[in-house]
């Protein structure tokens, strides 16, 4: 009498199937730190055109009116002292209504600009809500001062400081900067 016995399949063991999931999650790891690098790298290049069409509007209005836009926030904004991201809103402010000429959106405004607009700012460089000011990619208000005009001991440029802080500290606990300076 033959007997036959079924044919064993061939089928993955449990180590084959957690090693292929194992080399898969290492590899997702690998690219979403990569697409991280990507993304920051490029939010930091758009804040350092972003700085520089800002400053050379802020020339273009310097050569206008005399004077860079200046209120009682921009002169007391220290960029040698002060890391605040997210409390740049009032210069940052300043800086808006002196690029844009609107001089409309706060009532409350001391600050006497010409209406002339100096630069156009993009939509993805304003947040959303009711606050009118310039946001850097990554979510902050860029920071403007004019302390050192008022003040030599303040700030790093007899002109202007502008920066953006990249969202956060370096590992030493230094401000990431990306600035005029």
């Amino acid at each position: 009498m033959n007997i036959h016995c079924p044919r064993r399949q061939q089928a993955f063991t449990l180590v084959e199937m957690l090693t292929v999931i194992t080399i898969i999650l290492i590899l997702a790891a690998i690219l979403l730190n990569v697409a991280g690098y990507a993304n920051n790298k490029a939010a930091t290049s758009r804040a350092q055109g972003e700085i520089h069409a800002m400053s050379a509007a802020l020339e273009n209005y310097k050569a206008d009116n005399g004077t860079y836009p200046t209120d009682g926030g921009t002169d007391g904004l220290n960029a040698k002292t002060t890391f605040d991201p997210g409390g740049y809103q009032t210069a940052s402010q300043t800086l808006y209504r002196a690029l844009t000429g609107d001089n409309d959106n706060d009532p409350t405004n001391t600050f006497s600009g010409t209406g002339k607009q100096y630069m156009e700012i993009k939509s993805n460089m304003m947040p959303t809500g009711t606050n009118v000011y310039i946001q850097d990619p990554f979510g902050n208000s860029y920071g403007y001062s004019t302390a050192y005009q008022a003040n030599s001991a303040n700030g790093y440029n007899p002109t202007f400081d502008l920066w953006s802080t990249s969202g956060g500290k370096s590992s030493a606990d230094q401000p990431k900067w990306i600035k005029n300076w």
